[in-house]
């Protein structure tokens, strides 16, 4: 994995700053140790709905998933009422 990850005593003296850039610019950032990622902070949701687990409000709102944005559709709404309706 080619990711830029930034040491904890980096993100430590830097959280303030980190939590200002994330919030901000909407995008994560990678923090770990001996350069091997660990944990990712990431924009708290633009829209939080009670009525979903906190794991589906992050999935759903945070744009972790944008990067399907360009994948091509191989499912339709067809394909998948059949298999889970």
């Amino acid at each position: 994995m080619n990711i830029k990850t930034l040491s904890t005593t980096e993100a430590r003296e830097k959280m303030s700053d980190l939590v200002n850039i994330v919030s901000t610019s909407r995008k994560s950032i990678v923090i770990g140790r001996r350069n091997i990622p660990e944990v990712v902070l990431i924009p708290f949701p633009t829209f939080w709905n009670g009525k979903f687990s906190e794991i589906t409000n992050i999935n759903a709102y945070s744009k972790s998933f944008d990067f399907l944005t360009n994948e091509p559709e191989i499912y339709s709404t067809k394909d998948i009422k059949r298999k889970y309706a």
